[in-house]
C-alpha cells in the first residue's frame, strides 16, 4: 500500500455503464485531489445494482483510507448509494433532521411541493454527518467503514464542483501525505500538445527533473501543468515558469482555471467597455461562453445570432447585394455583421462569424471548414479567414475559441498574429 493516503473513487450508475451519461465527474474529483497532493489510487464504476455496490464498497474500505461515492443520492427507486452504506456499515436509515430542512428550504424557493419522492434524499445512514449542497436538493453525506472514512456526493457535475471545495479543502486538513505537492497551471490557447511539447524540448533541454511536465489538452484550451513536491525546489519551478512564458508568450491566456471568456469580459471590465456579438456558423456559442460567467452583463449587453441570410440582412443591415456578389461566407459580410451589432448595441467591440461548419455546403473555393472572422471597433475592424476541417461541433468551439482569443489581443495590445493564423490561414 502506498505511503500516503489512499484514496478509491466508486462511480454508480448505469448511464455511465451505457455510455448514455459521459464520466466527467472523476477527472474533476482526481484534479482537486491532486491540488492537495493527492491522488486516485483506484477508480471502479458500478451500474445500479445494490449487491454489486454492497460488495465493491465493502472492498474499498477494507484497502483505502478514504472512499469517495459519486452518484446515487437522487429520489428515484435506482438511487442506491444511502442504502447500500447503511447496510455495509450495519445501521439503519434515519431521516436526518439537517437534510430534510434543506430539503423544505430547497423546495420553497422554488415554490415546489416537497413529495414524498424528494423526502427519500432524507433518509441517511444513521450518524452519518451531512456535507452541504449549496446547489442542488440531495445532501451529501459521511460515513466511517470501518477504518475508512466513505464520502458519498451528488451525480450531477455542477453540484459536485460546488461541494468540492468544502471536501478538498477537509481532506487537505484531515489527511496526512508524505509530500506535498505545489502545482501551477497555465491555461494557452493556439498551441496543441506535440507542439508545445516540442517547443520546450528544443528552447529548455535541460528540464529539470525535480520538476513535473504535464498537459491536459481539452477544446478550446490546453493546459500546462508544472508541479514540485518539494517546497525546495519552488525556485526551479518558478524558473521554469519564467521560461514558458517567455517561449509561448501571448498564448497563455492566465493560469488557474481562467478561461478565454472570462479573461475577456475581465479586460473589458476594467476598461469600461462593452462588446458584441454577431454569429452565423456558432449559432450564439460565442454569447453563450460569455453568458456562463457570472457578472458578464457589465461587459456583454447583446449578441445577434443571424443564421439565414434574411435574417443578416433584417436584422444587422448586411445589405443584399453583398451576399448575391460574395457570399455568406466573406470578408464583406462579416464586416458588415459587425458593424451592423455595433450600431444596433451601442457596444465599443463586435466579434462576427460566419462559416461552413459541414459537414455538407463546402466547395472548392471554399471548403467545409472556412470561416471569416471580424473582430474591433468601428474605427478599426479586423478580418482574418482561417481553416478548421474538423467535426462540426469542435469547429464550433474552436471558432468561438478563436474569435474570443483575438478580441483578448486586441484589448491587451498584442500587434502579433497568434500561431494558429499560419497554420489555419486559409490559402
Amino acid at each position: 500500500m502506498p505511503s500516503d493516503p489512499q484514496v478509491q473513487l466508486l462511480l454508480t450508475g448505469n448511464e455511465i455503464m451505457s455510455g448514455d451519461t459521459v464520466d466527467s465527474n472523476s477527472a474533476m474529483i482526481a484534479l482537486r485531489l491532486a491540488d492537495i497532493g493527492l491522488g486516485v489510487y483506484r477508480k471502479v464504476t458500478v451500474g445500479d445494482d445494490s449487491a454489486l455496490l454492497r460488495e465493491e464498497l465493502e472492498a474499498m474500505a477494507g484497502q483505502a483510507d478514504t472512499v469517495i461515492v459519486n452518484g446515487g443520492l437522487g429520489p428515484t427507486v435506482d438511487d442506491l448509494t444511502a442504502e447500500v452504506l447503511a447496510a455495509a456499515a450495519g445501521v439503519g436509515l434515519v431521516e436526518h433532521p439537517e437534510a430534510l430542512a434543506h430539503l423544505e428550504d430547497w423546495c420553497a424557493r422554488r415554490n415546489l411541493p416537497l413529495n414524498a419522492a424528494n423526502r427519500k434524499q432524507a433518509l441517511l445512514p444513521a450518524g452519518a454527518r451531512v456535507i452541504p449542497n449549496p446547489v442542488g436538493s440531495a445532501v451529501g453525506f459521511e460515513l466511517a467503514l470501518g477504518d475508512c472514512r466513505v464520502i458519498c456526493t451528488p451525480g450531477v457535475p455542477g453540484e459536485l464542483r460546488r461541494m468540492l471545495d468544502t471536501i478538498v479543502d477537509e481532506l487537505g486538513r484531515s489527511l496526512a501525505r508524505t509530500a506535498q505537492r505545489h502545482i501551477l497551471r497555465l491555461q494557452t490557447f493556439g498551441l496543441g500538445e506535440s507542439t508545445a511539447q516540442q517547443m520546450i524540448s528544443d528552447a529548455l533541454p535541460d528540464w529539470p527533473a525535480a520538476v513535473e511536465l504535464g498537459f491536459r489538452a481539452g477544446a478550446p484550451q490546453m493546459e500546462i501543468k508544472l508541479a514540485v513536491t518539494d517546497a525546495a525546489d519552488l525556485p526551479q519551478r518558478d524558473r521554469c515558469e519564467r521560461q514558458l512564458r517567455q517561449l509561448f508568450g501571448d498564448h497563455i491566456i492566465g493560469e488557474g482555471d481562467t478561461q478565454l471568456a472570462a479573461r475577456v469580459l475581465e479586460l473589458l471590465q476594467a476598461r469600461g467597455e462593452t462588446l458584441t456579438t454577431a454569429e452565423s456558423c456558432t449559432g450564439g456559442l460565442i454569447a453563450s461562453m460569455l453568458t456562463r460567467i457570472p457578472g458578464s452583463s457589465a461587459g456583454f449587453h447583446a449578441g445577434f445570432v443571424t443564421y439565414a441570410n434574411d435574417i443578416k440582412t433584417a436584422v444587422l443591415g448586411v445589405q443584399q447585394t453583398t451576399l448575391a456578389t460574395h457570399g455568406a461566407v466573406s470578408e464583406q459580410v462579416v464586416r458588415e455583421m459587425a458593424l451592423g451589432a455595433l450600431e444596433r448595441s451601442g457596444a465599443d467591440y463586435a466579434i462576427a462569424v460566419s462559416g461552413i461548419a459541414g459537414p455538407e455546403g463546402g466547395t472548392e473555393d471554399k471548403p467545409v471548414g472556412t470561416v471569416w472572422l471580424a473582430w474591433g471597433s468601428v474605427d478599426k475592424l479586423q478580418t482574418a479567414c482561417l481553416l478548421w476541417p474538423v467535426e462540426r461541433g469542435l469547429f464550433q468551439t474552436v471558432v468561438a475559441a478563436a474569435a474570443l482569443d483575438m478580441v483578448r489581443r486586441r484589448l491587451l495590445g498584442i500587434a502579433s498574429e497568434p500561431r494558429y493564423f499560419s497554420q489555419r490561414r486559409a490559402r
